[in-house]
């Protein structure tokens, strides 16, 4: 079985790597290029004119996993991804079409999500055995009324999504963090498609990342980030390890926090607590960080992540 996942996994990588350059070329052809935010550096203002949307790419992953192994958990993940990759879509070609760095607003794109994650969570509920309780060990666990548990759900999944994609902002960034977060589900899940899903967008990820290398060729957008958001947020909930949220997420919620607070200490004080929010282009900015060094420095630290929180859940949840 093994041997037949890592095939799996080459082979969603080969199809990444092949066809990636032709998907840019469309977009360049279309000329579905990334608008630049005025306050940006300089660096990023060069960026100007990049392809956007290529995270569409990833949808080979998507395509791949229902193809060889269509059970319906496989297509349950597929769906997830699918339906956050269409509303960062739907934001990315608002920006690319008409070079509008805002795309669609922010309430729109949260209906949508709120939506997808509630009929999504029910069929978690009704067809895959997911319980409204929060595994703290793997005797003891605490209940929730399943109102308040769909609630607080909806507001993880949303939250944890948005913070993932704020982690996409610098070259080969996101997908550098998220691969270990894909690992770890892989090591830890006792369903095989759940690992055979993160081993497939290893995969694929790791053919954009070719691409999105600095200096990137393509940017993935919204496209890519919110539906990886998407995916792991659902993936925590189906393997049950909320608890480890905090510790597995921390890069994630570190960016997004640093965006919470940088919003409200301006408030307070008409000062900025970071010279740049999310807190990547902080350490750009104050302390002349490359990209380089802030994407190999973010990835370590996912990889640790990763790893502390598998050995809390080999010891207490396993």
């Amino acid at each position: 079985m093994a041997a037949s996942l890592l095939s799996l996994s080459t082979f969603s990588f080969l199809l990444v790597t092949l066809f990636t350059p032709v998907l840019i070329w469309g977009l360049r052809t279309l000329r579905l290029t990334q608008p630049i935010r005025a306050e940006l550096p300089p660096d990023h203002q060069a960026k100007r004119g990049t392809p956007l949307m290529a995270g569409m790419i990833l949808l080979v992953g998507v395509a791949v996993s229902i193809s060889f192994y269509p059970r319906p958990l496989v297509i349950f993940l597929g769906g997830t991804f699918l339906l956050f990759s269409l509303i960062g879509f739907a934001d990315d070609f608002k920006k690319a079409a008409f070079q509008d760095p805002n795309g669609i607003s922010g309430k729109t794109k949260l209906v949508f999500q709120f939506a997808f994650t509630t009929a999504l969570l029910y069929l978690l509920l009704r067809f895959f055995n997911a319980s409204p309780e929060l595994n703290l060990t793997r005797t003891i666990s605490i209940g929730f009324p399943l109102l308040l548990y769909l609630g607080v759900m909806m507001l993880f999944i949303v939250g944890t999504a948005n913070a993932i994609n704020f982690t996409d902002g610098l070259d080969g960034l996101l997908i550098n963090v998220s691969i270990p977060t894909y690992f770890f589900f892989f090591l830890i899940s006792d369903h095989t498609e759940v690992k055979m899903f993160s081993l497939v967008m290893i995969g694929c990820l790791l053919g954009l990342l070719i691409y999105n290398l600095y200096p990137a060729r393509a940017f993935m957008g919204d496209t890519g980030s919110l539906a990886i958001g998407g995916s792991l947020s659902f993936l925590a909930v189906l393997e049950k390890v909320e608890i480890l949220i905090p510790v597995l997420f921390s890069v994630y919620l570190a960016e997004q926090i640093s965006v919470i607070l940088q919003v409200w200490y301006y408030k307070k004080t008409k000062l900025r607590l970071f010279r740049m929010a999310p807190v990547h282009y902080h350490f750009s900015l104050k302390y002349g960080w490359s990209e380089n060094k802030i994407v190999m420095v973010f990835g370590f630290i996912s990889w640790a992540s990763a790893f502390l929180s598998w050995l809390y859940w080999y010891v207490f949840l396993h």
